[in-house]
């Protein structure tokens, strides 16, 4: 029998119409139990006046990563410390961040913002352990959204609680009713929602629909204050090739015009090979002539190529080589020759 954690009240008809479910196809931070420090004094006066007494009250808690839009409306990791409250958990709070001038508004950093309409309440979050399930009950507000918010929002949903522990899909129900498509454009909610629904999606200029395979890379971006943070773009490239080589291709290829990313990488560079062993462990040969031996590495493109190798290859450790250097070093001063492990907190933007 499917055990389940109960991580808010549960209404007896959500448990009961529960069905058997089907699987559907700085910015490194540090350790994630730290705690950051309070908020300056005007974002105080802030929250004191447009958050509430449940903020202003409760102490910045556990950081936790959320999927926000910039200024270009892409879709980003941001991840913030945001107040304990009694009674809730990691998973709410996390899913009220995303809330349009919701309690949580002023720990947003400037220039992102939430994606559910304004009004959005998050009535239950139920895990099923077992299937690895998360079942996120809105009030009817959650509907209240224009037709081209819907994939975006679908995105910031799963993306968001994917990363949580244990989660590996989503099923979203309203006001005591499981959803089998989104109420405004009619997106097709038949199974549970997974990170194969990809986020930022673009269609490489070589790919056909029909014979396509999702792969995530990360390019990089700048807040209008000159903090750079990472964004995860889903491509469509052709069918048939390895998903590492294929999305360290698509790196190197870099953002599509006009989307307002950057490169991280030269696109004179190239993937010599990529080898995966059988300890998971993937070793990613790069070779750009522009490094020489003793020549510090920009610490945001291997840091790039970590987060892509990991996306695409369920975190798996990466260890980079570059035109056969004796190390790789970055101008992080961390030797990315020895195996690196995905970060467990991306895109730490100060308020």
């Amino acid at each position: 029998m499917t055990r389940k954690r109960s991580l808010r009240r549960v209404s007896a008809a959500g448990l009961l119409a529960v069905p058997i479910m089907i699987s559907g196809c700085g910015p490194f931070g540090g350790n994630q139990s730290e705690a950051i420090d309070p908020p300056p004094a005007q974002v105080e006066e802030q929250m004191m006046n447009g958050i509430g007494s449940a903020a202003t009250q409760g102490e910045i808690g556990e950081q936790t990563t959320v999927y926000l839009t910039d200024n270009r409306g892409m879709l980003v990791p941001v991840t913030m410390g945001i107040p304990s409250e009694e009674g809730s958990d990691s998973m709410s709070s996390a899913l009220e961040v995303l809330i349009k001038g919701g309690r949580y508004a002023a720990y947003i950093p400037p220039g992102f913002q939430g994606v559910l309409p304004p009004g959005t309440q998050v009535n239950n979050v139920t895990v099923d352990e077992e299937n690895k399930l998360a079942l996120v009950e809105f009030n009817p507000a959650f509907a209240s959204y224009s037709a081209q918010e819907e994939r975006r929002i679908l995105e910031a949903l799963t993306w968001t609680l994917t990363g949580q522990e244990g989660i590996e899909q989503l099923q979203i129900w309203v006001d005591g009713v499981k959803l089998t498509e989104m109420p405004v454009n009619g997106t097709p909610l038949d199974r549970p929602l997974t990170r194969a629904l990809g986020i930022n999606l673009q269609k490489a200029d070589d790919a056909i629909y029909s014979s396509s395979t999702p792969v995530t890379v990360y390019f990089s971006s700048v807040t209008p204050e000159g903090i750079q943070y990472y964004v995860p773009v889903t491509r469509l490239v052709p069918s048939g090739q390895s998903a590492l080589q294929a999305a360290l291709n698509e790196l190197i290829r870099g953002p599509q015009p006009g989307d307002g990313l950057e490169s991280v990488i030269s696109g004179d560079a190239a993937v010599a090979s990529v080898e995966q062993g059988e300890d998971g462990l993937v070793t990613v040969a790069l070779e750009d002539d522009m490094f020489m031996e003793g020549d510090p590495i920009p610490s945001e493109l291997l840091q790039a190529v970590v987060l892509t190798v990991s996306e695409n290859a369920q975190n798996a450790k990466v260890k980079i080589r570059m035109n056969d250097l004796a190390e790789v070093v970055g101008t992080d001063s961390l030797n990315y020759s020895e195996p690196v492990t995905r970060p467990e907190r991306i895109n730490e933007i100060s308020i």
